[in-house]
């Protein structure tokens, strides 16, 4: 499969199974995290694995759309790590490098036949604080992953795209 026929084959799984995921194949997809492209290469990336029953529950009470997923990555960035751009002051690296890693492990994920869905329906602060997370810590996105149930399907808008004029603009 070539990496387009990929990105417009994966969709966003609502409903796993309840079927772990094999340790070699949740490497590969920290793998995917550890190599994704981020800001001077600073790498401020830190994402908790959230597998127990006890902390997937902690996740659902502060975010509805966890999906009884057996598995939850919390992408985090590390505010003392992310790049700072000095001609924006205010501007940091770290919210486009955790979606960068989001994205690569996403995608990884489903070419191992593993669903996700990329969540950012949350408060970062009630994130950190029901998980006991470190205050440098800003969460961008849940990731419930697992594999999918047998009658999933992609919502009908999944194929749906702007046309290309609309969306780029030669200059």
């Amino acid at each position: 499969m070539t990496f387009l026929e990929l990105a417009k084959d994966r969709y966003s799984v609502r409903s796993f199974k309840d079927t772990p995921i094999e340790e070699d194949k949740m490497k590969a997809i920290l793998e995917a995290a550890k190599v994704a492209p981020t800001a001077c290469n600073n790498q401020p990336q830190k994402i908790y694995v959230v597998r127990s029953e006890e902390n997937r529950a902690k996740l659902a009470g502060v975010c509805r759309c966890t999906f009884d997923a057996p598995v939850i990555l919390v992408v985090c960035y590390d505010k003392t790590r992310d790049w700072k751009n000095k001609r924006m002051p205010g501007y940091s690296s770290g919210e486009t490098d955790a979606a960068i890693v989001c994205t690569h492990m996403m995608l990884e994920a489903w070419e191992l036949g593993i669903g996700s869905c990329w969540v950012g329906m949350f408060n970062s602060d009630e994130v950190v604080e029901t998980l006991g997370l470190p205050d440098n810590v800003c969460v961008s996105a849940l990731l419930p992953m697992g594999y999918a149930k047998n009658d999933v399907e992609p919502l009908n808008l999944h194929s749906i795209y702007r046309a290309d004029e609309d969306m780029v603009e030669y200059m």
